[in-house]
């Protein structure tokens, strides 16, 4: 777990969040919920996003994101039956990929307890070759486009 202030992060710096529903299943052996289980929940805060917020068709769709990169820091420990939030941004938006940062809060915490990021390719469902974001999915993602915390600047 890392001991800086989680980052300097913070809920202010998040535009969309999502409950999350801890499950006894998320907890390991050491007691707190397992390193990978925090992946699945950036997975889930993202596309719920997209399919409330762009009407992404996650089986119809003709482009869809791949994960080409993810990267999770774990600031402070959490378990079963904690209530949780997801936090949402969007740090970078190019022409065919776009990197989601997101955060899981405790809820009521104003600090996450893990943070991170991971970035979508957009491709051609049927040719897997990179396409243009379709314009409904880079409006919604252009919503949750981040403020950077030293200049009030656009990322």
């Amino acid at each position: 777990m890392s001991d800086r202030k989680a980052d300097a992060e913070s809920r202010a710096r998040y535009a969309h969040f999502r409950p999350i529903t801890t499950r006894w299943m998320d907890n390991d052996a050491y007691g707190h919920i397992n390193n990978v289980v925090y992946y699945a929940y950036f997975d889930t805060v993202v596309n719920q996003y997209l399919i409330e917020e762009a009407g992404f068709d996650i089986e119809k769709d003709p482009a869809i994101g791949l994960v080409v990169e993810t990267m999770c820091r774990y600031h402070k420990p959490l378990a079963f039956p904690d209530a949780l939030d997801g936090g949402l941004r969007v740090g970078k938006l190019g022409t065919s990929s776009v990197r989601y940062e997101v955060a899981i809060f405790r809820r009521g915490d104003d600090e996450p307890a893990a943070s991170g990021h991971f970035v979508h390719v957009y491709v051609d469902r049927m040719a897997r070759k990179p396409v243009p974001i379709p314009d409904r999915l880079r409006a919604a993602m252009a919503k949750l486009m981040a403020t950077s915390a030293t200049d009030g600047s656009r990322s």
